[in-house]
């Protein structure tokens, strides 16, 4: 019986410790705190959930149409960015706007799309903290 309960009481504990990280990184409140800070006149098409924890990079697909523009903003635990760079890749998956220039990393780029297609939104992460965020991706043309 005691066995039992030893088991039960080291269960319990890993649990519980399991919960506490899931809910440091909660991605659907910062992505959804990016949404109003898109820029005025910049209509919202979609929100996207940055966790790290176990990935170098995470990454989305959207199609971008020609004529349009771009903005992606970013959302961090933390200060500022926290580290994480978003980058925006051609179907080729050539880099044709970053949030890091000049070694500086911002918090959002505007990108004007000059060809219609199949774009990836790539995060990856340089001295991030908590490897977490979230993002708002929003147009204007």
């Amino acid at each position: 019986m005691n066995k039992i309960a030893f088991v039960i009481l080291i269960l319990s504990f890993f649990c519980l410790g399991a919960s506490n990280i899931a809910d440091q990184c909660d991605t659907d409140k910062l992505a959804n705190n990016c949404i109003p800070k898109l820029t005025a006149g910049f209509n919202f098409l979609k929100s996207y959930k940055v966790d790290g924890s176990t990935k170098d990079k995470v990454e989305y697909s959207y199609v971008f149409m020609k004529g349009t523009q771009y903005m992606i903003n970013l959302c961090a635990n933390g200060a500022d960015t926290d580290g994480v760079v978003v980058s925006i890749l051609d179907k080729d998956r050539n880099k044709v706007a970053s949030s890091k220039i000049n070694g500086q990393i911002v918090s959002a780029i505007n990108y004007p799309c000059n060809a219609s297609g199949i774009y990836y939104i790539q995060y990856t992460f340089e001295d991030a903290t908590s490897r977490c965020g979230g993002s708002a991706l929003g147009f204007k043309r």
